[in-house]
């Protein structure tokens, strides 16, 4: 379902009839409650509410302590001795790395506190619950098929969110899905996964520091469409959500934090939604833009296409376009999110932000291209070619490599032929720097209207650019010759196309200096603009409308 609100204006939607079975909660609790001590079971029955039981807390020599979701009960009449711990930790499956065991068949998660000898000296044991219908407050937003990162403090619901994303993808929308689990919270422990993630594949990452790898052993292995991960913490695991993302896999996963803000400052995760960076404007860009020489941007596309800020389980604010809005972010401009409220009836009200995101202008080594007018010749203001019976253009290299435009003719698979003469040629191909010493001949074919180009320097690079300039059709001919450059060049189309339809800049994928270089010329004989922006290896190219 897919829900589109005007700017500024409140609306809401009504959760679907196929879906009247939401917030059905299946959370085992029977089979928690069985691993801990008789005594310990019947005081935690009687302690308040079990349907709203969140975790149970053996600490040793400590009162048992119950939390429940708007209070905590300590229970005084019963303290925690070693027998307890035992007890439980008996019944319950082995404890890995992380200090984390479970039960199988089940979402209960039991974490260990350990000594300085490694003897178990405190338990928490956690409910895990899988509810149906949680996911109906972003559903039409995890369908359009774009990355989505959830971010929030511990407790909200963000794995329980995770869980039935992934069952509605596999089941509702039967697409193949991945669930990485490190600890075996999102399926549950044992061999066997909960059936809250429906037909969802999992795989278990046998320590947390290896989360990175199975990550992306999933997209080599299994050849998933979507990947859910929970909780991405490090640097290493930030990198292969970059690589999965890159790769076409629709990427859902967790982080923990409060606020994109906290996201963008930390230095670990803020490659998840383009990484920060320190740029020192010129003194002319800084007076137009009113600001210090140096200051804060973004360096890489952002791995994730949308944020959602779970603020608690029925409010969230959802960042449609990361790239913009961590932009605006960092140039210090305001930013009001999309706000989603589950009402007590089921419906989600939808209130969009006031501001749009358009794109902040960023001057990182900007290097700003703008179209040139090729110079016209004397009785000619266009550049189109009589080309001779064979359809040869012949073309007259005047202070150029001739080597050089040998290699490029022959790269791009252009009909040109080089001749020794100006006047009989359709085309001179000269250097800006000659323009002063020019002989006579090229005058006389200038007044026979032969035209003329002129480039900046004598490299392969600026050769092959006016080359695929002057014939357009050269660009097709390169994409079907490397595949490298056919998807740069067809990004780049796909990009000018976007461009001119919605008057808004366009940032394509990372890509070396020669195919910057390519996809900078396409998009300006179309008569628009680019930059390159960011350090290598992402360094990539913008494209912006000619009102830019």
């Amino acid at each position: 379902m897919m829900f589109s609100v005007p700017t500024g204006v409140s609306t809401s939607f009504p959760v679907p009839t196929g879906e009247k079975e939401l917030h059905q909660v299946r959370d085992d609790l029977p089979v928690l409650l069985e691993v801990l001590p008789p005594p310990i079971r019947k005081v935690v029955e009687e302690a308040g509410a079990l349907s709203d039981l969140i975790e149970v807390v053996l600490d040793l020599g400590r009162p048992l302590e119950a939390r429940f979701l708007d209070s905590a009960t300590y229970l005084d009449e019963f303290e925690i001795g070693r027998s307890e711990l035992d007890y439980v930790t008996e019944r319950v499956g082995a404890f890995t790395a992380d200090n984390r065991a479970g039960i199988e068949r089940t979402l209960h998660r039991i974490s260990a506190i350990r000594n300085r000898q490694a003897e178990i000296v405190g338990l928490t044991c956690r409910v895990g619950r899988a509810v149906t219908g949680t996911v109906d407050i972003i559903r039409d937003v995890i369908e359009t098929g774009k990355s989505l990162l959830l971010l929030g403090p511990p407790g909200v619901g963000k794995t329980t969110l995770l869980r039935e994303a992934a069952r509605v993808l596999a089941d509702d929308l039967d697409k193949r899905v991945v669930v990485v689990d490190t600890s075996n919270e999102i399926a549950g422990d044992g061999d066997v996964p909960h059936p809250g993630i429906g037909r969802a594949r999992r795989m278990q990452v046998p320590s947390p520091e290896l989360q990175h790898q199975v990550m992306i052993e999933a997209v080599e292995n299994h050849m998933p469409e979507v990947i859910l991960i929970d909780e991405i913490g490090t640097s290493q695991e930030a990198m292969a959500a970059r690589t999965i993302a890159e790769r076409g896999v629709q990427l859902i996963a967790t982080a923990h934090g409060m606020t994109l803000d906290n996201l963008l400052m930390n230095p670990t995760l803020s490659d998840l939604v383009g990484g920060v960076q320190a740029v020192t404007l010129s003194d002319e860009v800084a007076r137009r833009r009113g600001t210090q020489k140096t200051v804060l941007e973004r360096k890489a596309p952002p791995t994730f296409d949308i944020l959602v800020e779970i603020q608690d389980r029925d409010r969230l604010a959802v960042y449609h376009d990361i790239a913009a809005v961590a932009d605006r972010l960092l140039a210090r401009a305001r930013v009001d999110p999309e706000m989603r409220v589950r009402m007590p009836d089921g419906r989600v009200d939808i209130e969009e932000g006031s501001h749009a995101l358009e794109p902040v202008l960023r001057s990182e080594e900007r290097e700003r291209f703008r179209p040139s007018e090729p110079e016209p010749s004397v009785g000619a203001r266009s550049f189109s070619f009589d080309r001779n019976p064979s359809g040869i253009v012949r073309v007259f290299p005047l202070g150029v490599s001739r080597t050089r435009l040998e290699q490029a003719i022959r790269d791009l698979g252009l009909p040109l032929q080089l001749v020794d003469e100006p006047t009989r040629s359709d085309l001179i191909l000269g250097l800006k720097a000659q323009r002063k010493r020019e002989p006579k001949k090229l005058f006389q074919a200038l007044e026979q209207g032969t035209q003329v180009y002129r480039i900046k320097s004598n490299t392969i690079v600026q050769i092959k650019s006016a080359l695929l300039r002057l014939f357009p059709d050269a660009v097709r001919t390169l994409k079907a010759i490397d595949p490298q450059y056919g998807f740069a060049l067809q990004e780049s189309e796909d990009a000018i196309v976007r461009v001119q339809r919605t008057v808004k800049p366009v940032e394509l994928t990372p890509q070396n200096s020669y195919v910057r270089r390519l996809q900078h010329e396409l998009i300006q004989s179309h008569g628009l603009y680019s930059e390159s922006a960011g350090k290598p290896p992402l360094r990539r190219v913008i494209a912006y409308p000619r009102e830019y």
